[in-house]
């Protein structure tokens, strides 16, 4: 069976896809098959599930705080992968798990991998995993098992960088909008747009995504045309925790994404 990555980007070159993230095991410990599948139904086109850590770098306030909360509510990978696994024959969209890699290797790299493909897992992103034990150690036993691991790169990624990321990955790249944490942002400055043009213009043989800020019309617009589609966390987790319920929290989101 073909990665649901590569035939998300590939049954539809001119769509400009819409991904979010939400923290597994918040708002309730019980409600990420729920989450997930609302998502689906709704038309979101892709899912980062995010992996909870006691210490997420990356991460604004609004992320740290969910996986505070999903982390006091009980949530860890032995919990997700059993809650996946349920729902594993209803999810038709790709999930990509977003996490750290202390949990990741405590879990065990390979454990992790074989855990991703029983309960329908098409990717990982780990922000804080370094290239080279990307290559060395995780991408053999990931490509083993036909996941995919998403790599992010930065307006401060060199050439080079992003090249070599391109050459040694597969399924999409992550574009991170800026090089702060992540947070809802009202637009992009010429910068921004700046950095999206100069990747465009590289022409990179994986899909992009960018990610990082988008909260509204003019971000989500400024990323669908300057890449395959947007990520959004911090605001989609900002109304998931105030409404408690993903429909209602969804229609918030597209009421947002429109002005």
């Amino acid at each position: 069976m073909s990665n649901k990555i590569n035939n998300l980007f590939a049954n539809s070159k001119d769509k400009k896809f819409l991904s979010l993230y939400f923290c597994a095991g918040c708002p309730t410990l019980e409600g990420t098959a729920d989450v997930i599948l609302t998502m689906q139904r709704r038309g979101i086109a892709m899912i980062e599930v995010g992996i909870p850590f006691s210490d997420p770098l990356a991460d604004g306030p609004v992320i740290q705080s969910a996986a505070t909360q999903a982390l006091k509510n009980g949530m860890n990978l032995k919990t997700l992968f059993a809650q996946l696994r349920e729902i594993k024959d209803k999810v038709e969209i790709p999930l990509v798990l977003m996490g750290y890699l202390n949990p990741i290797l405590h879990y065990g790299i390979e454990e992790f991998c074989k855990s991703c493909v029983e309960s329908g897992v098409s990717g990982a992103i780990i922000p804080d995993l370094p290239f080279k034990d990307y290559q060395e150690i995780v991408k053999p036993i990931a490509d083993k098992y036909d996941l995919r691991i998403i790599m992010l790169i930065t307006p401060e990624t060199s050439e080079e960088r992003i090249r070599f990321i391109d050459d040694n990955t597969d399924g999409f790249v992550y574009m991170v909008s800026s090089a702060a944490i992540t947070g809802a942002q009202k637009s992009f400055d010429d910068a921004k747009q700046e950095y999206f043009r100069r990747i465009n213009a590289m022409n990179l043989r994986n899909p992009r995504m960018i990610g990082f800020g988008i909260s509204n019309k003019q971000t989500l617009e400024a990323a669908q045309s300057n890449a395959a589609g947007a990520i959004i966390g911090s605001k989609f987790v900002t109304l998931l925790n105030e409404s408690k319920n993903a429909d209602e929290a969804l229609d918030k989101l597209f009421a947002a994404l429109k002005s």
